[in-house]
């Protein structure tokens, strides 16, 4: 039933142009997949815990998960980690963890980047920006960059070598926006084999680099962005 479920939210892949300027935030295609999910019933839910001694009230926790969805054999809560720290991914787990010993929860489950996400990521944004010939910083103001002076020098820092400035930029930009330190499966996989989260039931995904989709019109790009811009609560 839960496998139905998860196949039947399909929300449209991101194309390259909305990871490359996602900036700091979540990408489009992170809330166009929030908003399947709250549309199929997979919605924000507060956990409240209370603690009682004789009882007298004696402690209370909370713990948020953005999407939960209930079914006849249990509850199923579920988080998307595609790109943030991965200290998250300790949060997330610890949280399935207790909430699984009270009771409230019987399987956690994660998305994040796949293995051939992080490994092809500086062959993606490179093969971007040759397709968009981006041949130097006019030509990232042209598609609205715009380089901070750190990043202006580590440009230059990369070209010093037989990199091209679409080379070099690439690899700054993913070093920055998608470096070891953040949440992808290599990280996430780590936690479990330590026993992060144990012994709470888990639901893993990685999310393949296939799902990245290039050549698109832009005014289909435009849409699937337009698609993703309210958040869901």
């Amino acid at each position: 039933m839960l496998g139905r479920s998860l196949a039947s939210i399909s929300p449209k892949s991101p194309p390259i142009e909305e990871i490359i300027g996602s900036g700091g935030g979540e990408t489009k295609g992170t809330q166009r997949l929030r908003r399947a999910l709250h549309e199929y019933g997979w919605r924000k839910h507060k956990f409240e815990v209370q603690r009682t001694i004789d009882g007298i009230a004696r402690e209370s926790i909370s713990h948020e998960v953005d999407h939960i969805a209930r079914f006849t054999a249990g509850v199923v809560a579920l988080e998307i980690e595609w790109n943030n720290k991965d200290p998250f991914f300790d949060r997330d787990l610890e949280n399935y963890k207790r909430l699984h010993a009270d009771g409230a929860i019987s399987l956690g489950g994660l998305i994040t980047r796949g293995v051939s996400v992080q490994d092809q990521m500086r062959s993606m944004v490179f093969r971007f920006a040759s397709d968009r010939g981006i041949n130097d910083t006019t030509d990232l103001t042209r598609i609205g960059l715009n380089p901070t002076r750190r990043q202006l020098a580590d440009y230059s820092r990369r070209q010093r070598g037989e990199a091209t400035f679409a080379q070099a930029w690439a690899a700054s930009f993913v070093q920055d926006k998608f470096g070891a330190a953040t949440t992808h499966w290599r990280k996430l996989e780590d936690r479990v084999r330590r026993g992060v989260g144990n012994p709470c039931p888990l639901l893993l995904i990685g999310l393949p680099a296939s799902l990245v989709i290039f050549g698109e019109p832009a005014a289909v790009v435009e849409q699937l962005i337009e698609e993703g811009e309210s958040s869901v609560e």
